[in-house]
């Protein structure tokens, strides 16, 4: 049976959508009405998102890592300094953009583009130190059920919007096995006569290649969804 990992799925999500955000960004014409109103939203939203993850993990993992692994916490806590002071900065460039002369804009844009890519690279190194020294020690020093009930009472918190949100943010970035093996998990859990309609919202965001693969991996045909 595959150890229980309380970040993998997730971080992948957000990796994929972090990078996707830097090449938007950086490739968008401002010059466009509300263009850079979009692109300083989406920016606002990412990191009130990313601190959003960081109050669960503190309510549902953290506090069992300080208690069987204290070092590794703190290690975690060492990151959070920079990342915080990363979201500030990053939130202070989307705010003032909109408000730009249009002159300006092209120089005020990629400033916001370095203060995302400084997000960025504060939240890969806090990403890397959750996969290699906080889930390690979790699996040292932690039993299967008690992960195992981290990620019940997480799920149990969530309502079905938010937890659908969540699926749609992490599916396209996983490979096809894992992706079918939620997808199936959260069909059978579906009340019932639902599982079709569900399959159709959680499969919203995947590519039509992503969609087909799901569909052939679940034996579902896609017309099913579509109904």
């Amino acid at each position: 049976m595959p150890k229980i990992d309380l970040y993998r799925n997730v971080h992948m999500g957000q990796r994929a959508r972090l990078f996707a955000l830097a090449t938007e960004l950086g490739a968008a014409d401002v010059s466009h009405s509300g263009a850079a109103a979009e692109q300083a939203a989406r920016c606002l939203a990412m990191t009130r998102e990313l601190r959003e993850h960081a109050d669960h993990e503190d309510t549902f993992i953290h506090q069992l890592l300080r208690e069987r692994a204290p070092e590794a916490a703190d290690a975690l806590e060492a990151e959070h300094v920079r990342l915080d002071a990363a979201f500030v900065a990053l939130d202070e460039r989307a705010r003032t953009l909109t408000g730009i002369p249009a002159e300006d804009l092209p120089e005020a844009q990629h400033a916001l583009y370095l203060a995302l890519n400084e997000v960025i690279s504060a939240y890969l190194a806090h990403l890397h130190a959750e996969e290699t020294v906080a889930m390690p020690a979790l699996w040292q020093y932690a039993g299967a059920e008690e992960l195992g009930a981290v990620m019940a009472a997480f799920r149990a918190s969530r309502t079905p919007e938010q937890s659908l949100t969540d699926l749609r943010r992490m599916l396209p970035a996983l490979p096809p096995a894992p992706r079918a093996a939620i997808v199936r998990d959260v069909m059978a859990a579906a009340p019932h006569g639902q599982a079709d309609r569900t399959l159709a919202a959680v499969s919203g965001t995947l590519s039509p290649d992503q969609r087909h693969r799901l569909h052939e991996d679940l034996g579902v045909p896609e017309v099913r969804a579509a109904g």
